[in-house]
């Protein structure tokens, strides 16, 4: 600030050159706020573009992240070998059926089976039946859609949250809590996003498909399931069956959130499934 007023505390005295010629002095003052010497030092210092691009340069966004819930990780751990060995079985046909070259040890399971459903037996395989192969078709599709998931979450993901009761943060591959595994695997950015649009849209893969292998019952009549007891109805085809309704309802449920969170701007939505 510049001022005009004269100020005995702060002009120095006449000279005794000024004194012996008589001359009146005008002084001026030059006030500089204290506050403001800091950030005068710091640009001193600073190059002129750097401080043009700090002052122009938007904060940058917090980074949207995924993690798979406990369950979710559970029911891949064990849907995905099932699933790989009734692929192989459907595919594989008629020498993974009984009698078949391939069909002893690891499909003899299904000499049961298929006497449970018919859509895996020989009536359907004798009728031509092309329900069966078109399904373990879809089935296959699904697989590679959950380990592309899995192996995004995998490959991209960076352990999150405190170290474990040992000292050492847990390798999280089940997204369990405990001693040494207290750590959850986050997946963030572009890949992150990726694994819950394709996680996402294989579980509505997943669930369409079994609510159309149970309408196909009904709409013929349970004619590959009718002969059943109720017993063996039960514990042998609609609980097993229903948990490819149950889980694959709870991953849409669960991605689908992520997604409208994401949509719709709120910040980390993973941290919901912690």
């Amino acid at each position: 600030m510049v001022s005009t007023r004269s100020s005995s505390a702060l002009t120095p005295g006449p000279t005794s050159s000024t004194r012996d010629k008589g001359a009146k002095s005008t002084s001026i003052d030059i006030e500089i706020p204290l506050s403001s010497i800091p950030t005068t030092v710091a640009h001193a210092r600073t190059s002129p573009k750097s401080i043009l691009k700090s002052s122009i340069s938007p904060t940058p966004p917090s980074t949207w992240s995924h993690t798979p819930t406990p369950l979710t990780l559970l029911w891949l751990t064990i849907s995905l070998p099932l699933v790989a060995w009734d692929t192989g079985y459907v595919l594989l046909r008629p020498h993974s059926m009984p009698g078949g070259s391939l069909h002893w040890p690891l499909w003899a399971l299904y000499d049961l089976y298929g006497r449970i459903d018919h859509v895996y037996g020989f009536k359907a395989w004798d009728a031509g039946m092309g329900f069966t192969a078109a399904q373990g078709t879809l089935n296959l599709i699904e697989t590679i859609g959950y380990v592309v998931y899995w192996g995004l979450w995998v490959r991209y993901g960076t352990l999150v949250g405190e170290a474990g009761v040992d000292g050492q943060e847990g390798t999280g591959l089940l997204g369990g809590k405990g001693k040494g595994m207290s750590g959850r695997r986050r997946v963030a950015g572009r890949a992150g996003a990726l694994a819950v649009v394709v996680g996402f849209a294989t579980a509505v893969m997943t669930f369409s498909k079994t609510v159309l292998y149970w309408l196909n019952e009904y709409f013929s009549g349970f004619d590959n399931i009718g002969h059943n007891t109720l017993k063996d109805l039960i514990f042998l085809w609609i609980i097993p069956n229903g948990l490819w309704l149950v889980f694959p309802a709870y991953m849409i449920y669960v991605l689908g959130l992520e997604i409208v969170d994401g949509l719709a701007g709120t910040s980390d939505p993973a941290i919901k499934n912690e």
